[in-house]
């Protein structure tokens, strides 16, 4: 079997588990369980509290005693037994607690499959920068269509989506083993102070002004991305309680609803080249933001019947929003640092959004919507949630807007090519 093929189906298992249940875990906890909005907000916060330390343990880990591709399925071996755990339990903090440790393998596995599928190419005499991408969109595959088989299985709203994701870690664990040795990298001559081997030399960013402007925003848009992947699935859950829309597709089936997020994700990779050469990191940042206003704000019109296409629209939007954000944002990252930082600086780039921006968008919106966005029959405000949580993203656009600073320059692109 080729080095190509071998990827590819990594990169679909990788991301096939987290589909499994990222998207609907919402609708499982609300829904089934009937947990508070304050410790679900804590259970994404998760994710969140992982990244800001996990990925670089892990780095070390691989750069010092551990084969890559060794370590990458030791992890998913054992995240596939805490996936298995999770259905048995009954009290939301010990769910809290099995989720973080369970994260805790799986968010450093993001960064180790990169390892192994640029070392595995590389060896191989291919192209990564051409090769990897079309590669990497079978992940995004592999998520859509696990959100399809829990969808269409009924799983949504059932523990049984988590067996499915632990199926599908234990066998990515093993499988991880086949793979091409990728051995560790650092002899033993070399020296790498704990401050580097973290990434931590990368703060050194900050005294940058720009960049610390830029990576505070990148914070504040990572809490909008939690956001949507909280609530979105649940919020589709929720109109089954009105008699006029409970026998909808889009109320049946919400995680394929929302899997259209995912596939207008994989067609705006491709726009990226063109729009940053074009109009520089500062404007497609801003189509970003104001893509999340749209997000968030047809969500808050949009209804499973004459209003579906408002949601369907909100969907496609969606890939503008993450793709601009996250894959234009990790881009000039690269243009901006030195050579010596780069690894770290993307490390940075993580932290600040998959870190920080994800653990205070996940707990602080489920503290916000069970003080201010309940109604008093218990259900939620869906209207008022969806609308806060745009006029959140529009303020951090007018802000961005103000306080970045960036002149535009067609020719920096090229310095990622270095």
């Amino acid at each position: 079997m080729g080095i190509k093929i071998r990827l590819t189906i990594m990169n679909f298992l990788q991301f096939f588990i987290w589909g499994s249940w990222l998207i609907t875990i919402g609708a499982y906890w609300f829904q089934t369980k009937q947990w508070s909005g304050a410790e679900f907000g804590a259970i994404f916060s998760t994710m969140g509290i992982s990244s800001l330390f996990m990925p670089a343990i892990a780095g070390i880990i691989a750069d010092r005693w551990v084969s890559a591709q060794k370590l990458y399925g030791i992890f998913h071996i054992l995240g596939a037994v805490m996936l298995a755990v999770v259905p048995q339990i009954e009290n939301p903090t010990v769910f809290f607690w099995v989720m973080l440790v369970n994260m805790m393998f799986y968010m450093p596995t993001i960064a180790l499959s990169i390892t192994v599928a640029y070392s595995s190419l590389k060896k191989s005499g291919l192209d990564v920068v051409k090769v990897y991408p079309p590669i990497r969109v079978w992940g995004t595959v592999g998520f859509i269509l696990a959100m399809w088989v829990v969808s269409l299985s009924h799983l949504e709203v059932s523990a049984a989506q988590f067996y499915v994701a632990s199926a599908a870690s234990l066998l990515l664990g093993f499988y991880a083993f086949s793979l091409p040795d990728c051995p560790p990298s650092m002899v033993k001559s070399e020296t790498k102070s704990f401050i580097n081997a973290l990434g931590l030399n990368a703060f050194a960013l900050f005294k940058n002004a720009k960049m610390a402007i830029f990576f505070i925003f990148a914070m504040l848009l990572g809490a909008a991305l939690q956001l949507t992947n909280m609530y979105g699935d649940t919020f589709l859950h929720d109109f089954k309680n009105i008699p006029a829309y409970q026998d909808l597709i889009a109320v049946k089936y919400p995680a394929i609803i929302m899997s259209i997020s995912q596939i207008s994700e994989t067609l705006f990779i491709l726009t990226i080249p063109f729009f940053l050469k074009r109009f520089g990191i500062k404007k497609v940042m801003l189509f970003s933001m104001v893509a999340w206003v749209l997000r968030f704000g047809l969500f808050g019109i949009g209804n499973p019947a004459e209003g579906l296409w408002m949601i369907v629209l909100s969907c496609i939007i969606y890939g503008m929003a993450f793709d601009f954000f996250n894959i234009s944002g990790s881009l000039y990252v690269e243009t901006q640092s030195d050579p010596g930082i780069r690894a770290s600086a993307q490390g940075l780039f993580m932290m600040m959004t998959n870190g920080f921006g994800a653990f205070f968008g996940s707990y602080l919106s489920g503290i916000l919507i069970d003080a201010f966005f309940l109604n008093p029959d218990g259900s939620k405000d869906w209207p008022g949630i969806w609308f806060s949580f745009a006029a959140y993203a529009l303020v951090v656009a007018v802000l961005f807007a103000i306080l970045f600073k960036h002149k535009h320059n067609p020719d920096e692109l090229k310095d990622v090519k270095h």
